[in-house]
C-alpha cells in the first residue's frame, strides 16, 4: 500500500495556501456570527431598546418555560420518521438496486433525481394547505387534526413524514450506493449509515418552513419548533436576547452532531474514489445458488437480482406518488400565480446560484489542499475538525447575528441582502476533501490530471445542490426583505397563501417547469455519468 502523501512534500505549503480562503471564510461568516450569537444571548433588548447585559437570565427563562421544552421535544419528534426512512428504507432500496445490476441501478438513479429536484418545503406546505381546505373532504380528518392542540402535533408529524419521504429516501440512497462499490461494503455502509442518521437529525432540528406555513406554530404553540420559537422571540416579540439563546442552544446540538460525524468519518479513514465507467459493483458477497447473486463474473445481473431491484423501485415509486399526491395534484390543478413572476425568480436564483458558486468554490480549493496535497501528511483530514461544528448548521442558528450585521451595514430590504451570508460550504468541503483524498491516494499521474480534473465535476454537482437548497430557503429571505418586490419564490408563495385573495395559490411557484426541467436534466446527467462511478470505502482499502 503506497503512502497517501503527495509525491513532493513541498506541495504541502501549497496545500496550506489553498486552505486559507476557507479558513478565512469560516472565521468571518461562521465563527464570528457564532460568537456574536452567544454574546447576544447574554443580553436583553437590541431592536426596540438599548441592549443591556443580563447574564444567564435568558437561558434560565427558557429552561423554566414549558413552551421551550415543548418546542424542543416536538422538534426532536419530527426527526423520527425521516430518520427511519433514511436508515431503514434507503439502505434496503440501495441494496435492491445494486443487486439488480447496472441498468436497474441507473433507472433507480433517474427516478430518485426527480424526487430531489421537485422538492420544495414551502411548495409542499402550499399543496397540503390546498388539500386541507374545507371543500377537500378526502383529507377532512387531517384538516380537523391540525385545528386542535392535542392532535395537531401528531398530524403535522404525519404530514412532514409523508411530504419528505421521497427526498429523504432519494438522498440517502444516493449516499449508500457508492458504499456498495468500494470493496468494504459492510463497514462502509455502517459508516455512511451513521453519517446519514446524524444528518437527518440535524436537518430535522432546524425544521422551519413547513410548520410555519401550515400551522404557524399553533394552535396554542403546540406545533412550535425550535427555529419557529427563535423566529417568534427575536423578530416578532423583539426579544433579541431570548431568540439568540434559542439559537445558541440549537447551535450547540448541531455542533456536537457535526463533530461526531467528522470524527466517525476520519477515524474510519473514509475515502471516495471513482471507478471505471461501467465497472461492476463491488458489493457484499451474494448467497450461494445458481441465480441468487447480483450478477455473473462479468458483472451482468441475474434474473432474481433484476426482479428484486425492479420490484423495489416500483414499490418506492408507488409509495412516493401516493405520499406526494397533494403536491402533484396541486401542481396539475393550478394554472399560474402572480408570485411566480420574472422578478421573483431573479430574486430567487441569482443570489442562490452566486452564493453556491462562491461557497463551494472556496470549499473546493480547501479540499484540494487538505485532501489532495495533504499538508499534515497521512492525517491531514483531521483538519476538517476546524470546520466540523458548522457541518450541519443552516441559516437559522446564525440568523439573529447575521440579521443584526445586515442591519448595521444598512442592507436590510435591499437586493444584496438576499445573497447567503456564507463564504464556505462546510458540507461541500467535507465531501470534496474525502474525494480528493481518495483520488490522491491512488494517483499515478500528475496532481492536475489525477486529482483536479476528476474532482472538478463533483464540485459542480455540489454547487448545483447548494443552489437548489439556497433557492428553497424561507428563513433568511423572510428576515432581510419585507418589500414585496424583493420577495423570493418561497416568501412570495407564503405571502400569497396568507392573503385573502379569491384565486387559488400556485403550488408550483417554487418549482417552475423550466427550472425543474433544467435541474432534472443536469441531475440525471450527473447521476449516470459521474455519481454512478463513485465508490466509498473505509480503512484505506482500495
Amino acid at each position: 500500500m503506497t503512502s497517501p502523501n503527495p509525491p513532493q512534500t513541498s506541495y504541502r505549503a501549497i496545500g496550506w495556501l489553498l486552505a486559507v480562503p476557507a479558513l478565512f471564510g469560516t472565521l468571518i461568516t461562521l465563527v464570528l456570527p457564532t460568537a456574536q450569537t452567544i454574546w447576544l444571548s447574554f443580553q436583553s433588548g437590541g431592536i426596540l431598546k438599548e441592549s443591556t447585559y443580563t447574564g444567564m437570565s435568558n437561558y434560565a427563562e427558557l429552561l423554566d418555560d414549558a413552551g421551550f421544552l415543548r418546542a424542543l421535544g416536538f422538534t426532536v419528534s419530527l426527526t423520527v420518521v425521516p430518520l427511519l426512512v433514511a436508515v431503514v428504507v434507503a439502505p434496503l432500496l440501495a441494496l435492491a438496486l445494486d443487486w439488480g445490476g447496472t441498468w436497474t441501478r441507473r433507472a433507480g438513479r433517474v427516478v430518485l433525481s426527480l424526487a430531489v429536484v421537485t422538492f420544495s418545503p414551502v411548495g409542499v406546505a402550499a399543496a397540503w394547505m390546498q388539500g386541507l381546505r374545507p371543500e377537500a373532504t378526502g383529507m377532512l380528518a387531517l384538516a380537523e387534526g391540525l385545528r386542535e392542540p392535542d392532535t395537531a402535533p401528531g398530524t403535522l408529524r404525519l404530514i412532514i413524514g409523508a411530504a419528505t419521504f421521497g427526498v429523504v429516501c432519494a438522498l440517502a440512497v444516493i449516499a449508500f450506493l457508492p458504499a456498495l462499490r468500494g470493496g468494504t461494503a459492510v463497514p462502509a455502509m455502517l459508516v455512511v449509515g451513521v453519517l446519514v442518521a446524524l444528518a437527518a437529525v440535524a436537518v430535522g432540528l432546524q425544521t422551519f418552513s413547513i410548520g410555519l406555513v401550515l400551522t404557524g406554530g399553533g394552535p396554542q404553540r403546540s406545533t412550535e419548533t425550535l427555529a419557529g420559537l427563535q423566529y417568534n422571540l427575536a423578530f416578532r416579540d423583539a426579544r433579541f436576547g431570548s431568540g439568540a439563546a434559542v439559537a445558541a442552544l440549537t447551535g450547540v446540538l448541531l455542533g456536537v452532531l457535526g463533530i461526531v460525524a467528522t470524527v466517525v468519518a476520519v477515524a474510519a479513514r473514509l475515502r471516495i474514489t471513482l471507478t471505471r465507467a461501467g465497472a461492476p459493483s463491488a458489493g457484499p458477497a451474494a448467497p450461494p445458488g445458481p441465480v441468487s447473486g447480483p450478477g455473473g463474473s462479468d458483472g451482468s445481473p441475474k434474473t432474481v437480482g433484476v426482479v428484486v431491484g425492479v420490484a423495489a423501485l416500483v414499490l418506492f415509486l408507488a409509495v412516493g406518488i401516493v405520499l406526494a399526491w397533494p403536491w402533484i395534484s396541486g401542481v396539475l390543478g393550478t394554472t399560474g400565480s402572480e408570485a411566480g413572476g420574472l422578478r421573483t425568480q431573479v430574486n430567487t436564483w441569482v443570489p442562490a446560484v452566486t452564493g453556491a458558486l462562491v461557497s463551494v468554490g472556496v470549499a473546493y480549493l480547501a479540499a484540494l489542499g487538505i485532501g489532495g496535497l495533504r499538508p499534515l501528511g497521512r492525517g491531514s483530514e483531521w483538519l476538517l475538525l476546524a470546520f466540523a461544528p458548522w457541518l450541519f448548521v443552516g441559516p437559522g442558528p446564525l440568523g439573529v447575528a447575521n440579521w443584526q450585521n445586515m442591519r448595521n451595514l444598512g442592507l436590510i430590504d435591499t437586493f444584496l441582502a438576499l445573497f447567503p451570508f456564507l463564504l464556505v460550504s462546510v458540507p461541500a468541503l467535507f465531501v470534496l476533501t474525502l474525494l480528493c483524498k481518495g483520488l490522491a491516494e491512488r494517483n499515478d499521474k500528475d496532481f492536475f490530471s489525477g486529482v483536479v480534473l476528476p474532482s472538478l465535476p463533483m464540485a459542480g454537482i455540489l454547487a448545483g445542490a447548494v443552489a437548489l437548497v439556497n433557492a428553497q430557503d424561507l428563513f433568511w429571505p423572510l428576515l432581510v426583505a419585507q418589500r414585496r418586490d424583493l420577495s423570493t419564490a418561497p416568501v412570495a408563495q407564503m405571502f400569497e397563501l396568507r392573503s385573502f385573495a379569491a384565486t387559488t395559490p400556485g403550488v408550483g411557484v417554487t418549482t417552475p417547469l423550466l427550472v425543474v426541467a433544467v435541474a432534472l436534466a443536469a441531475v440525471v446527467a450527473a447521476q449516470l455519468l459521474y455519481l454512478d462511478r463513485l465508490a466509498v470505502s473505509t480503512n484505506g482499502s482500495r
